[in-house]
């Protein structure tokens, strides 16, 4: 039989209560009677019950962790350093699959039920009101990789997308690209809007340069390969492609090979996110660059500092971004 609480007091020489408040954070117990406390717990082998110990603070330090994009193999990096960074906190990670799941309300329904402390979005393409629903039912929330606003709705950390269109289309037009295309994923995706409104903004501010876009069914490899075979098929390739995310270029760049062109000699694509798949040897995507580890980091210490304060006022973190130079795009002019 493991170790009980009771069987701690006793070997200690205190009361239940004492052992009790000694594992309660916040608690007041002195430093004499923790150090008997913590010493008969440790010969005995005993660990608090997390559960027990949450019906006594009313806290469960569960924080769900949400995405609707499991098949993106970049979010997988991105649990991995959420999932680490929570546990580091004494939190626990709660990992929940919303794909396809478009009902909010649905969703802070599933994640009330298992009393979690917090909600972490981690979503490019859930719109902002999405979060929303988990603040307007009183759950602290941060979204992370959301929408930039001047004004969040919650707090929001992340890159602005807008301006990492812009920086697709200035690094394809300082190599000599003129004829120009944004390959985003669905069409309904706040970072796809996003990325394409800063791509072509930037474009109108190049004379001589020509953009043409469509969209895939998805953030995954199957559909940019199915949505640039298509193009293929359908006319003249453009020069060079923005595809606004890593796992779509990848999908991308398979379909042109297969098609018997050459990258970049042929057709430059340049990614977005740059997952670590994007620097095997075999890939070598040129892409932007956004700081996952710090957005992780930052996102994280949102939701401490809510679980402590959770009236603080939404606020938005945004982080720069920066291109990656691989061998996908022709290089810089010297």
């Amino acid at each position: 039989m493991a170790p009980t609480l009771k069987d701690v007091a006793e070997r200690a020489g205190v009361s239940r209560s004492a052992v009790s408040r000694t594992f309660t954070d916040g608690a007041s117990v002195s430093v004499k009677m923790r150090r008997k406390v913590e010493t008969a717990a440790r010969e005995l082998g005993y660990h608090p019950n997390a559960l027990a110990s949450s019906l006594t603070t009313g806290r469960t330090k569960l924080i769900g962790l949400v995405s609707n994009n499991f098949r993106n193999p970049f979010f997988l990096e991105v649990f991995d350093l959420f999932t680490r960074g929570l546990q580091d906190r004494g939190l626990r990670p709660l990992l929940v699959n919303l794909s396809d799941e478009t009902d909010p309300a649905s969703s802070v329904q599933k994640l009330r039920q298992y009393s979690v402390d917090g909600v972490v979005v981690a979503s490019s393409t859930l719109p902002p009101s999405f979060a929303k629903a988990f603040r307007d039912a009183g759950v602290p929330v941060v979204h992370s990789f959301g929408r930039h606003s001047a004004a969040p709705l919650v707090h929001v950390v992340g890159i602005d997308n807008i301006e990492c269109g812009r920086m697709a289309a200035r690094a394809l037009v300082r190599r000599g690209y003129r004829r120009l295309a944004f390959l985003g994923g669905p069409p309904d995706a706040t970072s796809t809007q996003d990325r394409l409104a800063g791509f072509l903004a930037e474009l109108e501010a190049h004379p001589g340069t020509s953009a043409s876009h469509s969209f895939a069914a998805a953030y995954s490899f199957d559909a940019g390969r199915a949505e640039m075979l298509r193009l293929l098929e359908t006319g003249a390739p453009a020069e060079a492609y923005f595809c606004g995310d890593d796992v779509l270029s990848i999908g991308a760049l398979s379909a042109v090979r297969d098609r018997g062109l050459k990258v970049p000699e042929d057709v430059g694509i340049i990614g977005l996110n740059d997952m670590e798949m994007a620097g095997w040897e075999n890939i070598g995507l040129t892409t932007i660059r956004q700081p996952i580890a710090q957005i992780v980091t930052a996102s994280i210490e949102e939701m401490v500092a809510m679980l402590d304060a959770p009236d603080r006022a939404p606020e938005a973190r945004i982080f720069p971004c920066e291109v990656v130079e691989r061998s996908t795009l022709k290089p810089l002019p010297r």
